[in-house]
């Protein structure tokens, strides 16, 4: 069966646009350790700034962010912050 997406880096947007921030933070806790998970989750816990299992780190949200947090769901979990 042909493949019927091919990635190529002269797609997609060049910058990303200034409004993709939404207003808020989010606090971002370990709940499961990422042993036994695959290098990709493991590198995506090191990008949201989790070290180890436990562990609590405030963000700013944003798209990419939660799209961070898409992949690693199962061993996170996401509460709005109030400031």
């Amino acid at each position: 069966m042909p493949r019927t997406f091919v990635w190529h880096r002269s797609r997609g947007p060049k910058t990303t646009p200034p409004e993709t921030l939404t207003t808020g933070k989010v606090l971002i806790q370990q709940v499961k350790s990422g042993i036994g998970q695959t290098a990709r989750m493991r590198a995506n816990l090191e990008a949201l700034g989790l070290k180890h299992h436990q562990s609590a780190v405030t963000q700013q949200d944003s798209p990419s962010l939660r799209g961070m947090i898409k992949r690693v769901r199962h061993l996170v979990t996401v509460t709005p912050v109030q400031e």
